[in-house]
């Protein structure tokens, strides 16, 4: 997981604007993100992410496999991705590909992965704004999951850096 969020922890606003971390985010480059993608296998977005994403002018994912995880769009709607309905069906479709190294965006599939013991690593780039409210990237979570701290850097414009990897003897209980 790599993912950018404002100090107070959001992902987005409510609207789903991201020029807040876009505009603030330049001054540290991408933050490592290329290096990042270039181990990724494939992505997997929540449906608000994926709504966000397919705005934008440039696809930013190459010929990755891209997935969906969504209740509520069509499954032949946009040739780029494969929407799946849940979490069973995505993960059996990841496994299923051989799918090594995932990147997750989007608070509900982070929360998702989480909780079902699915995320080994997270990264996340703190954009030194407070925005007050917002799309959370945490929320309620079925326990506590303990997190060893990688490394912290500090980029241009104040962007904080953190690298945790899921605490090796966390016991999900």
């Amino acid at each position: 997981m790599f993912l950018g969020l404002s100090v107070d922890g959001y992902i987005a606003r409510h609207d789903g604007d991201l020029t807040w971390l876009t505009s603030r985010g330049q001054a540290a480059g991408d933050a490592g993100y290329t290096e990042f993608m270039a181990g990724i296998d494939a992505v997997v977005l929540g449906r608000t992410t994926y709504q966000v994403v397919a705005g934008f002018s440039e696809w930013p994912y190459g010929e990755r496999p891209v997935h969906v995880l969504s209740t509520t769009l069509g499954s032949g709607d946009d040739p780029r991705v494969t929407v799946h309905r849940s979490l069973p069906e995505l993960v059996a479709a990841l496994e299923q590909a051989g799918s090594g190294d995932v990147y997750l965006d989007g608070g509900l599939v982070v929360r998702s992965f989480l909780a079902a013991g699915l995320v080994d690593e997270l990264t996340l780039s703190q954009v030194p704004v407070l925005l007050g409210e917002g799309v959370s990237l945490f929320g309620p979570l079925p326990h506590d999951i303990d997190l060893e701290h990688v490394r912290t850097q500090v980029f241009g414009g104040g962007m904080v850096q953190t690298t945790y990897r899921v605490h090796p003897g966390w016991s999900g209980t």
